[in-house]
């Protein structure tokens, strides 16, 4: 296996040379060496960077041309602008037997357009991502133990061709999986899409809450950054996504505003005991909730450290990190006490960074360090 997919010679364009377009030329170049790699993205500084740094071997002038010479196409791009390439590559004069997928976050919407179109589409859903965006961050590594979802619908020849995408992305070290787009969009819905709506509504709430306690965004900082931390996502993004799955999120919130009915009258009635069923509900089922894997919203690998308030203090845990070739996504000192130590918060990209890191600082400095 591994020998035929070192010499494999396939030609793909992947369209889109952001994050996960970057990263997944990178780990197909790493598995398939052969294989021919065409890009296209819309912005010029983007393309040149992506030859420079060989991330893609060619970059034709035109979107049709770059098409032209595939023999699958993956693309890399938002929902709404798939479907916009969809729409060219049915116009367009293609491979034989050209495969086509993508790497939408929803996938109905995609799939009932690509049913009738003349080539063969399989949709795709690469569980993972980054705290940063573009071709800079591209990272071989991003996908690694992550769930990759694969959509063929229920024409028995794309099923049959899951198998090339899987070979394809080998390098990935993904865990393919296969199921229906309702699947998918159902499960993505629940456990994405709506609580990215549920944490940008408890940050929107919280702002309205300081115009008339202002306090009230110092002590927003800690556990309630925390848990509305995916409310800092790409606002276009979503605005795509939840545009695409829309009958699943209505009746998500149709379900949950019924469910916040039932609390609202359990506390005018004070129904301790239901209200302590719901917690209690809650806290086992999260107990149950695998962990150490990556699931439908990408994970947080940050290092808490108790530091006092001296000179120098960020650039020696820095400095410490930097040594071990460890790197950071981000760096926050944590102001929720007024107090002689404050709290240093370090995010890595990985869960092994994160080990070696708290690692480093238990072993070499004389700070309190966790992980939650």
């Amino acid at each position: 296996m591994k020998k035929e997919e070192d010499q494999m010679t396939q030609s793909v364009l992947i369209v889109g040379l952001g994050l996960i377009g970057s990263s997944l030329a990178s780990c197909i170049k790493a598995s398939h060496p052969q294989t021919i790699l065409y890009g296209w993205d819309l912005h010029e500084e983007t393309k040149q960077t992506a030859l420079d740094n060989q991330v893609v071997d060619i970059i034709l002038p035109t979107f049709e041309d770059n098409a032209a010479c595939a023999e699958i196409i993956l693309l890399a791009v938002p929902v709404k602008t798939s479907l916009l390439y969809l729409e060219q590559l049915s116009q367009l004069s293609l491979q034989q037997n050209v495969l086509v997928t993508d790497v939408g976050s929803t996938k109905m919407e995609i799939m009932t357009f690509a049913k009738d179109q003349p080539y063969d589409f399989i949709g795709g859903h690469p569980m993972a991502g980054s705290h940063k965006s573009g071709i800079q961050a591209r990272d071989r590594n991003l996908f690694e133990k992550a769930y990759y979802i694969l959509t063929p619908g229920d024409n028995p020849r794309l099923q049959e061709r899951v198998s090339e995408l899987e070979v394809l992305l080998v390098g990935t070290r993904a865990k393919f999986l296969t199921m229906t787009a309702q699947e998918h969009d159902q499960i993505t819905g629940s456990l994405s899409h709506f609580p990215h709506v549920v944490a940008a509504l408890l940050v929107n709430q919280a702002q309205q809450l300081n115009e008339s306690h202002p306090r009230s965004k110092q002590l927003a900082a800690g556990g309630f950054r925390d848990i509305t931390r995916i409310a800092s996502s790409d606002p276009k993004m979503w605005t795509d996504i939840l545009l695409s799955n829309r009958p699943i999120l209505m009746s998500l919130i149709r379900q949950w505003q019924t469910e916040m009915d039932d609390i609202y009258q359990w506390l005018e009635e004070a129904q301790g005991e239901a209200i302590f069923d719901f917690f209690e509900r809650a806290r086992e089922t999260r107990e149950q909730l695998p962990i150490h894997q990556k699931g439908t919203i990408p994970a947080f690998y940050d290092v808490f450290i108790d530091i006092p308030d001296s000179p120098g203090i960020i650039g020696e845990i820095t400095s410490l990190l930097g040594m071990a070739a460890l790197s950071l996504i981000n760096l926050r000192i944590l102001e929720t006490r007024e107090e002689i130590f404050g709290v240093l918060q370090l995010s890595f990209k990985n869960e092994v960074d994160q080990q070696i890191g708290q690692q480093l600082i238990k072993e070499n400095t004389p700070y309190h360090c966790w992980i939650k």
